[in-house]
C-alpha cells in the first residue's frame, strides 16, 4: 500500500513540477495576448506579432525567467506600453504561446 501511494505521488508530482518550471499557462490565452494591439497599453495597432509574425525570433531560446524580462523590454520599447507583472497570470499565459511556438520550430 504505501509503495503504491509513493507511485501515484510520483506521477502526481512530474506535471506539478513541469507545470510551475514553465509558469503553467495557456498558450491559446498567450496567442490572443500576443496578437491584441490594446495589449499593455501599447502604441495602437501594434501588437508584439506586428514584430514577430506567429511568434518567430521572440525571445527564442531564452529560459524561463529570462523570457519574461524580454517580453517586457519588447513591451516597454518597442510597444511603448507598460510592462507585465512577471509573476502574473497574464505573463505565465505569454511564456507558454511562446514555448508551443518554439517547440514548433
Amino acid at each position: 500500500m504505501k509503495r503504491t501511494i509513493t507511485i501515484l505521488l510520483g506521477f502526481l508530482a512530474v506535471p506539478l513540477f513541469f507545470a510551475l518550471a514553465y509558469g503553467g499557462g495557456n498558450s491559446e490565452k498567450g496567442k490572443a495576448l500576443f496578437n491584441d494591439p490594446q495589449f499593455a497599453g501599447g502604441k495602437a495597432g501594434v501588437s508584439c506579432n506586428s514584430c514577430h509574425p506567429n511568434g518567430e525570433n521572440a525571445a527564442k531560446g531564452a529560459d524561463g525567467k529570462g523570457v519574461r524580462e524580454i517580453i517586457n523590454a519588447c513591451i516597454e520599447k518597442a510597444l511603448k506600453g507598460k510592462p507585465v507583472d512577471p509573476q502574473s497570470s497574464q505573463m505565465d499565459d505569454l511564456v507558454a504561446y511562446l514555448k508551443s511556438v518554439e517547440m514548433q520550430q
